[in-house]
C-alpha cells in the first residue's frame, strides 16, 4: 500500500472504534511511520490523525505507537522538507507567526528569548515605534537618536545586545518602562508588532502538548455523537474537583498558553492566569478541565471569569471561557479543529454540568459571537443550530419568529439548511437555556454596563478629573456606610477589590437601610472578589438577596 493510500485508510477509521479496528490502525501506523510523504498537506494530515489517536487511543499498543511517532515527528525527513510550508501549523519544528498581545509576547520573551524575532516586513507601525525609541533607550543615547535617521529596524539592531534578538530587546525594554502596567500594555498592543517564534527546545507546539502522568482511558466503544439531554447532565452527581498546587497550576497555565500560541490565539483568562486559583475538574472517561482563575488585578468588577482548558487523556482538545453572576453563566465553547466531529455535544453537556456545580448556575447564555455574529467560522459550522438543538432559545421576538419560520421550512423540506445570511440574522442576539424558571435577571439580559455608567456619573459629579481622590474618599465612605472595611489580615488583592468596589458601594440604592448583617455580608462579598478563588465571590454575591436586588436596579436603569 502506498503512503498516501495508507494515510487515507487511517483517516477513514481513525474515529471509528470496535472489534478489529485497533489492529488495522496499528498496521497502518507501522506503514506510515517509515514512509516519506510527498506533500506538505499529507504531513499535516498524518500529524492530526496521530494527535487525535493520542487523545482517543484504542488500546495500549496503538497509544505506544502514536506516542513514538509523535516524539520523532520533528525529525521526519518529510517534515523537515516541508517545514516552511507548514509554518503556523503548530507542528514541532515549524515557525509560528502572530501579533501576540503584550502578556503573551512577554511570556514568550521570558522563556524563549533566543527564538523570538520581529517580522519587520509585516510591521505596519514601525514608524510609531521609532517615535518611542527615546523612551526605550538611555538618556545618554539621545543625541544620536535625535540626529541620525536610521531605519527603525536598524536602530533596534544597534540598540540591542550582541546576543539578544530584536524582539527580546523590545519586550524587555517595554517591561522596564516606568509606567502603569495597563498603560504599558496599551502602548505595546497599539503598535501591534508581528512576531515570529522559531522552533527550539521546549517552544510551544501541538505535537508533544499534554499533561504527564495521566493513566490513559482507552476508547473501547464508538464515540458518543448523540446530543445530550441537558437537564439530565445538570442532574448528574457532583463532579470530582481538586485544587492544584501552585507548581501544577503554573504548569497547566503554561500548557493553556501554549495551546493558544500554537493556534494563533490569545485569551486573557490564560494570559493572566493565577496559579493559586487552578483546579482540575475530573468528569471521568479521561475527560478533565483545568479551571484557571485570573489574578486579582485583572478581574472584572462584577462577573467572575474563568478559562477552562479541555483535556482528553491529558491532551488539550479545546477550551471554555465562562463568566458567572446572578445564578447565570455566559459560556463560550471551542473545540480545537483536530478534535471536532468527535464528542463535541457530549463534552458541552459536561461543561454545563461543571458550571452548575462550580457556580450554582441555573441559566446559561451563549453570546452572539459564539453563534456567528462577526464570526464566519461559526457561520460555516452552523453553530447556531448546534445550540438550538440542545435546547437553547432566543429571547428576542424577531429572532424567535425567524427560528420558527426556519423550523417550518425544514419540516416541509427535510434536507433544507439555513443560508449564511439567515444564520447571521439568527446570531445577532444571544440564546438562553433556563434549567429553572425563566427569569430576566441573568447575564445577557441585565445591562451591567449601566452599572458602570451610574458610577461614572457619580464620580464625575463629585470629583471630576481627580479620580484618585474619588477612590480615597469613596473607600472611607464605604467603610463608614458598611460599618467595616479592610483589616490587617486582608491580602493586597482583597484591598484592591475594596478600592475598586468602593464607588459602587456608595451608589447602591438603599444600602444605608440594610441590616448590620447584610452590610457586613457585603464586605465579605467585596473581599471575595480579590480573594484566592474568585468563584467564592459568585457564590457569596448570589446568596446576598439585597445586593442582587440593588445591582439589578442599577442595571435596569436607563443610564444613557
Amino acid at each position: 500500500m502506498s503512503p498516501p493510500a495508507a494515510l487515507r485508510a487511517l483517516e477513514r477509521i481513525a474515529r471509528e472504534y470496535g472489534a478489529g479496528l485497533a489492529a488495522r490502525k496499528l498496521a497502518l501506523l507501522v506503514r506510515l511511520e517509515r514512509s516519506n510523504l510527498a506533500r506538505a498537506g499529507d504531513v499535516l494530515r498524518l500529524h492530526e490523525a496521530l494527535c487525535f489517536l493520542r487523545a482517543y487511543p484504542d488500546d495500549r499498543a496503538v497509544l505506544a505507537r502514536v506516542e513514538r511517532m509523535l516524539a520523532a515527528f520533528a525529525h521526519r525527513a518529510d517534515l523537515r522538507r516541508h517545514a516552511r510550508a507548514l509554518g503556523d501549523s503548530g507542528i514541532a519544528g515549524t515557525q509560528i507567526h502572530f501579533r501576540f498581545f503584550s502578556p503573551t509576547a512577554q511570556w514568550l520573551a521570558q522563556r524563549w528569548p533566543d527564538q523570538l524575532r520581529v517580522d519587520w516586513e509585516e510591521f505596519e507601525s514601525d514608524g510609531d515605534l521609532g517615535d518611542l525609541l527615546p523612551l526605550l533607550a538611555h538618556p545618554s543615547e539621545q543625541p544620536g537618536l535625535d540626529e541620525f535617521e536610521f531605519e527603525v529596524r536598524d536602530w533596534v539592531a544597534r540598540l540591542k545586545g550582541p546576543r539578544e534578538t530584536d524582539a527580546a530587546f523590545l519586550l524587555r525594554r517595554f517591561a522596564a518602562l516606568r509606567m502603569d502596567d495597563f498603560a504599558r500594555e496599551a502602548v505595546y498592543d497599539k503598535l501591534d508588532p508581528p512576531l515570529v517564534l522559531e522552533p527550539g527546545p521546549g517552544t510551544p507546539e501541538r505535537t508533544h502538548a499534554r499533561v504527564e502522568a495521566r493513566s490513559p482511558v482507552f476508547q473501547a466503544r464508538p464515540l458518543a455523537r448523540t446530543r445530550p439531554a441537558v437537564r439530565d447532565e445538570l442532574a448528574r452527581p457532583p463532579l470530582a474537583v481538586r485544587e492544584a498546587s501552585e507548581p501544577e497550576g503554573q504548569a497547566l497555565i503554561d500548557l493553556a498558553l501554549a495551546a493558544m500560541v500554537t493556534r494563533a490565539r490569545d485569551l486573557d483568562a490564560f494570559s493572566w492566569g493565577d496559579p493559586r486559583d487552578v483546579r482540575v475538574v475530573d468528569c471521568g472517561e479521561g475527560l478533565e478541565f483545568a479551571m484557571i482563575g485570573m489574578i486579582p488585578e485583572r478581574r472584572l468588577l462584577l462577573e467572575s471569569v474563568y478559562g477552562f482548558l479541555t483535556l482528553k487523556n491529558g491532551v488539550p482538545i479545546g477550551y471554555v471561557l465562562s463568566g458567572a453572576l446572578f445564578g447565570s453563566c455566559e459560556v463560550a465553547y471551542n473545540v480545537f479543529e483536530t478534535y471536532r466531529g468527535a464528542e463535541a455535544a457530549t463534552v458541552y453537556g459536561r461543561v454545563l454540568a461543571m458550571s452548575t456545580h462550580l457556580f450554582g448556575t441555573d441559566c446559561f447564555m451563549v453570546p452572539p459571537y459564539q453563534l456567528g455574529h462577526d464570526n464566519e467560522e461559526a457561520i460555516g459550522s452552523g453553530a447556531w443550530w448546534f445550540y438550538q438543538k440542545l435546547g437553547f432559545r432566543p429571547r428576542d421576538h424577531g429572532v424567535l419568529a425567524l427560528m420558527r419560520a426556519e423550523e417550518r421550512r425544514f419540516h416541509a423540506t427535510p434536507r433544507a439548511r439555513s443560508t449564511p445570511a439567515t444564520l447571521r440574522r439568527l446570531s445577532a442576539k444571544p440564546v438562553f437555556f433556563h434549567a429553572g424558571r425563566e427569569r430576566d435577571d441573568v447575564l445577557g439580559i441585565l445591562s451591567l454596563p449601566n452599572v458602570g455608567l451610574r458610577v461614572t456619573d457619580f464620580l464625575a459629579r463629585r470629583f471630576g478629573s481627580d479620580r484618585e481622590r474619588g477612590e480615597r474618599e469613596c473607600s472611607g465612605e464605604a467603610e463608614r456606610l458598611l460599618g467595616a472595611g479592610p483589616e490587617s489580615g486582608w491580602s493586597e488583592g482583597e484591598r484592591l477589590a475594596w478600592r475598586r468596589w468602593a464607588p459602587l458601594v456608595c451608589v447602591l440604592p438603599g444600602v444605608a437601610r440594610w441590616s448590620a448583617a447584610e452590610r457586613r455580608a457585603l464586605v465579605e462579598v467585596v473581599r471575595a472578589k480579590g480573594g484566592q478563588r474568585e468563584s467564592e465571590f459568585v457564590l457569596r454575591f448570589d446568596r446576598h438577596v439585597k445586593l442582587r436586588s440593588a445591582i439589578r436596579a442599577l442595571a435596569m436603569e436607563n443610564a444613557v
